[in-house]
């Protein structure tokens, strides 16, 4: 189902879609290919939407920087000193995070309207991204697909070519309250990662993949998320050309769970300590698929590097069940 959801102030309308099928119900949006709403039943039968959101369109321009729901790029957190070398050239980003580049800078993709159609069980959205914007190289074609399968769980497959030489990180930044409201610190998560970056006091990875063991970056059993972080961790299976089951997000008193499943290597734990507004600090846990911060300017890192004849393809999994 498509409606209008809001105007920007550029007269530009904004639409949203409704997908629902096995018991899930998701609402996405033209602006930001945000996801506003999923809503899901708990052990009862008794549903709720489970991420964080706004009913109109205003709550998401007043409050851009916790990027909720939104679809993220080009570059998915942060790069060093908003610049990074490429074929011996550096490229000059937006320092919208000073000193550094976030999220793709002042108007990345969250803050534009795509084109959006839909497909069997799902949407598509699609956008190009001129070749200079906010600093980044090459024209970029994209496609993201919005898909709920037999079982509820919403799988979102990202799609790009380049015309040149470029980099690009794409993820989702929903922000997860399996209880449907109150602080998520009480969650229970696990992940499957053995290792995490260090970072900066600007967030900036120190570039060394460090042991999770005896730290409090150890979720390998499963455990209370707590707050604090805002960390990415190093997922055991790397990169993988189909999605792989790395996470899991249990709310006891719902009895809802959230698990994750991703072709990523690195997945970004936030657990949104700098909310405003509406929402308090701690209200959710974001569970940002990714390659790591700053790879760019890491070459030990899994490259982002996108060259002309090759397609980046990207896709997570979020499924939602009950415990008794």
């Amino acid at each position: 189902m498509n409606e209008l959801f809001g105007t920007l102030p550029d007269g530009t309308e904004v639409h949203r879609w409704t997908l629902e099928r096995a018991g899930t119900r998701v609402r996405v949006l033209s602006y930001g290919g945000i996801v506003q709403s999923v809503e899901v039943p708990d052990r009862e039968g008794r549903t709720a939407d489970v991420v964080l959101g706004f009913a109109g369109l205003d709550g998401y321009l007043e409050h851009p920087g916790p990027y909720f729901g939104a679809l993220v790029g080009r570059y998915a957190n942060r790069i060093a000193h908003a610049r990074f070398p490429l074929d011996g050239v550096t490229y000059a980003l937006e320092p919208n995070n000073a000193p550094n580049s976030l999220h793709g800078g002042a108007r990345g993709f969250d803050k534009r309207v795509w084109e959006v159609a839909p497909v069997e069980h799902g949407v598509r959205l699609t956008r190009v991204s001129p070749h200079g914007e906010e600093g980044f190289p090459g024209r970029l074609e994209l496609a993201v697909t919005y898909t709920l399968d037999e079982s509820g769980a919403l799988h979102i497959a990202y799609e790009a070519v380049t015309d040149a030489p470029t980099v690009v990180n794409l993820t989702n930044h929903s922000y997860f309250n399996l209880a449907g409201s109150g602080n998520a610190g009480g969650h229970e998560l696990r992940i499957a990662a053995s290792r995490y970056t260090p970072v900066d006091a600007d967030l900036i990875p120190t570039g060394v993949l460090e042991d999770v063991s005896g730290s409090r970056f150890d979720f390998r059993a499963a455990r209370k998320v707590g707050s604090g972080y805002d960390h990415n961790l190093v997922l055991d299976k790397g990169v993988t050309g189909t999605p792989v089951e790395i996470a899991e997000l249990h709310e006891p008193a719902s009895g809802r769970t959230l698990t994750v499943a991703t072709t990523e290597p690195g997945i970004q734990l936030y657990t949104a300590e700098h909310l405003t507004g509406p929402f308090a600090p701690g209200d959710g846990v974001a569970l940002e698929t990714q390659h790591f911060p700053d790879s760019p300017n890491r070459p030990g890192f899994p490259s982002t590097r996108l060259d002309p004849g090759a397609t980046y393809r990207s896709e997570t999994v979020y499924g939602f069940g009950v415990r008794d």
